[in-house]
């Protein structure tokens, strides 16, 4: 995801640059210091989100959201499906926007992890 900037109440405000770690599975920001965590399942075609971490420094910035959006993004650009197993996206990040709510997996909504 290309870093880009925004405005939020007449000022500027940077968006993060979130990075996709294949190798350990995770999106995460430059600096790795918050990230969401996922496991492949059926064979790669499913995306579950088992974990999202922001530290409490950065916490109310919006990261979880930006990692969500880049996950989500994933997801749909390769033809995966999402299992919310991380209560962040399920209890959170879905109920706030919906329109992601078409990559969800539908045959179970969370893990048994």
């Amino acid at each position: 995801m290309a870093e880009s900037s925004r405005r939020e109440k007449g000022a500027e405000v940077e968006v993060p640059k979130i990075v996709w770690n294949e190798r350990q599975q995770k999106f995460e920001t430059e600096d790795k210091e918050a990230y969401l965590q996922y496991v492949m399942r059926k064979d790669g075609k499913v995306m579950d989100i088992v974990h999202t971490f922001v530290p409490r420094s950065k916490r109310g910035l919006g990261l979880a959201s930006h990692l969500c959006v880049s996950a989500f993004t994933h997801a749909k650009s390769h033809t995966l499906s999402v299992i919310p197993t991380c209560s962040y996206v399920s209890d959170t990040f879905l109920p706030r926007n919906p329109s992601w709510n078409s990559v969800v997996h539908s045959d179970d909504l969370k893990s048994n992890i």
